[in-house]
């Protein structure tokens, strides 16, 4: 009886979890169906570099979006960058991307075209189990739209924070809660460009493999016609192994 109490004491410690990360990878594409227009979806797959005994490490990130639930594709986007662990708490990081938006169903001639280059440094920040991340971006954004060109800056700012639930630290075999508020800040034209609010569940597989699921609603403060949009976010990271890793930072997308 001893035992049977034990394993089922364990057993709890993850079963919830479990069943909420379940219910946050299946529940939509069926409880949703009826407000397509409302949900849309991106699948996200970041490959990290740690940074090593000198501080330098490095990723590389693929998304795909879809303005419905896990249906009509419309958005792509791949893109890399060079980090370097400044201190124990602070990163520097350099990164540039190619994003492309469609027309649903019209992949012929793309909508827009951009490419982005941007400057970043990233402060870590833990308060016993609560893992607090944030993040400072401006962006450089040369944009092709079907009938222009045009050139704009931004600048991003990013509180993530992470809770392990069944450990001390997010490390193998760790169930996890993970949210964020990003603003975007538009120097050129209205201030408050657009806002993303995340809360999602991941759980560490291994040291390499990290898996989430999640919410993320994103408003668009357009002048006149401001719209929010909510989607289903699934994020696989996967981190390169290395014999003398240095910081490793919380498993969050680059995006």
């Amino acid at each position: 009886m001893k035992h049977l109490h034990y394993r089922l004491a364990c057993g709890r410690k993850w079963t919830l979890p479990a069943v909420i990360f379940f219910c946050l990878l299946l529940g939509p594409t069926q409880a949703l169906r009826a407000q397509q227009n409302r949900w849309g979806s991106w699948g996200i797959l970041t490959v990290q570099l740690p940074g090593g005994p000198k501080g330098w490490g490095g990723f590389a990130e693929a998304q795909v979006r879809m303005v419905g639930v896990l249906r009509d594709f419309n958005y792509y986007e791949y893109k890399g960058g060079i980090s370097y662990d400044i201190s124990k708490n602070f990163t520097v990081l350099l990164g540039v991307g190619r994003y492309t938006t469609y027309q649903v169903d019209e992949y012929d001639s793309p909508l827009t075209r951009e490419t982005r280059l941007w400057q970043q440094l990233t402060q870590s920040q833990n308060i016993g189990r609560l893992k607090f991340e944030h993040r400072y971006r401006v962006e450089q954004r040369w944009l092709t739209h079907r009938d222009r060109d045009e050139y704009r800056n931004r600048i991003r700012y990013r509180l993530n924070l992470q809770i392990p639930l069944n450990n001390e630290e997010i490390e193998a075999k760790t169930w996890f809660v993970s949210t964020y508020n990003e603003i975007f800040l538009n120097p050129n034209l209205q201030p408050f460009e657009r806002n993303r609010l995340y809360a999602g569940l991941g759980y560490e597989l291994s040291p390499e493999w990290i898996l989430q699921a999640g919410w993320l609603n994103q408003y668009d403060y357009s002048p006149g016609t401001p719209r929010h949009k909510n989607n289903l976010v699934l994020t696989a990271v996967f981190r390169i192994p290395r014999s003398h890793t240095g910081i490793l930072r919380l498993p969050t997308p680059f995006d």
